[in-house]
């Protein structure tokens, strides 16, 4: 990554000398130089890694989504292999950045030893391959996540009506026509959620019985989809599988009925696939709500572009977000730009496209819980157009007000 933000960089910046940190102490004052490294935000509000072991439920809950550990004390550091400096200026959007962060910067030292920045530099947007000839006629991927079978507040009837929808058991003739032409479900986690009550009951006893019920659902559910078309099936947050990025399919033998079908696939979390040469890119979510506790952007729109422009996935992995330790390569670099970037089990359903200084365009969809909104989203493989598809049980309180 430091051999292409310096390309980006000088050409940004021509002209102007670029030093290791360790060398920019020992220059004169005044003297303009540019330097590239990580970041490391300092942050008085960040809870300390001894709270993920607290034994008081309540300060896990309170440390959970919804929280933001910004203030206006926070302060940015720039490190690289030889050492590090505190970088001071008012061109530095401190609470849209975050640690992991790969960037340039410019300026020059000041007496007390902190860098004044005059100006900073990004990667920008990956390469990205051309999209195909448009196909004949519409095709679509549909997302979904956060169905949520293990929550109380989970609605199986609504859950039913977007299966049916999918296999072209509903709606009118121009809606099952619309089904018809759907190529392949993703489903980004959140599908079980949370199975805590599993976790405390006893072997065979019949709270664990009772508790395994999700874990069924999920199957036959999973089984009827599997049944009409291509299904991925990607872990989320709360699923039965590993916590660390990048997570691994969940296991086969919770699927006794959907693993008998070949359409059916297991997938990791992150996942890229393609769909007649459409390159999709997307997550469970973990890495937007993760970087939304340590930054003010305006909407996780603005949160899925900066990683775009930051080519990195999950910049605040391992810092903040739990990852697998890998030790020769990052996995969560950007070396290829998507045409779609989706992330699931968002707080709403949300639509935007960014564009590279190369022609780069990407289409990003935030989707968002079923559980919460039930919706699913259409993505055109020919326009790369998205419609939502909402889906209403019987006229109750929720449904009048909506």
């Amino acid at each position: 990554m430091a051999t292409t933000m310096r390309d980006q960089a000088e050409a940004a910046w021509p002209g102007v000398p670029f030093a290791k940190i360790l060398e920019i102490g020992s220059l004169p004052e005044g003297h303009e130089v540019a330097a590239i490294g990580t970041l490391f935000k300092d942050m008085k509000l960040k809870p300390s890694i001894m709270d993920e072991y607290t034994k008081d439920r309540g300060m896990k809950h309170a440390l959970g989504a919804g929280c933001n550990f910004c203030s206006d004390s926070d302060g940015l550091v720039l490190e690289d292999e030889g050492g590090r400096m505190s970088l001071k200026g008012t061109c530095l959007p401190v609470h849209e950045l975050v640690t992991g962060v790969v960037m340039a910067v410019r300026g020059q030292t000041e007496p007390g030893g902190d860098f004044i920045v005059s100006d900073i530099c990004f990667m920008g947007l990956p390469p990205q391959s051309p999209l195909p000839s448009p196909p004949p006629e519409d095709k679509y991927v549909a997302l979904i996540s956060g169905l949520g079978l293990g929550k109380p507040s989970a609605d199986l009837l609504k859950v039913q009506l977007a299966v049916d929808f999918l296999t072209g058991h509903l709606g009118s003739n121009a809606e099952q026509v619309l089904a018809s032409k759907i190529v392949r479900l993703v489903v980004a986690g959140g599908t079980v959620g949370s199975m805590e009550a599993l976790a405390t009951s006893g072997a065979y006893s019949r709270l664990q019985a009772a508790s395994l019920h999700p874990i069924k659902n999920m199957d036959m559910v999973l089984m009827e989809l599997a049944a009409g078309l291509p299904v991925d099936l990607m872990p989320g947050a709360e699923d039965p599988t590993n916590i660390a990025l990048p997570q691994q399919p969940l296991h086969r033998c919770l699927f006794p009925a959907a693993a008998g079908y070949g359409s059916f696939n297991r997938v990791t979390n992150p996942h890229h696939f393609e769909v007649d040469g459409v390159s999709f890119l997307g997550t469970s979510g973990q890495n937007i709500d993760d970087l939304s506790k340590y930054s003010r952007h305006s909407d996780r729109m603005s949160m899925m572009e900066a990683c775009l422009t930051w080519r990195h996935l999950a910049p605040t992995a391992p810092d903040s977000l739990t990852c697998y330790p890998f030790h020769d390569r990052d996995p969560f670099i950007l070396e290829h730009c998507p045409h779609v970037l989706f992330v699931g089990n968002q707080p709403e359903f949300k639509v935007s496209r960014v564009t590279g200084k190369e022609g780069q365009e990407v289409r990003m969809i935030s989707v968002p819980s079923f559980y919460r909104t039930p919706l699913m989203v259409l993505v055109n493989l020919r326009t790369l157009d998205c419609t939502p598809m909402r889906f209403q049980g019987f006229a109750g309180k929720d449904d009048m007000e909506d």
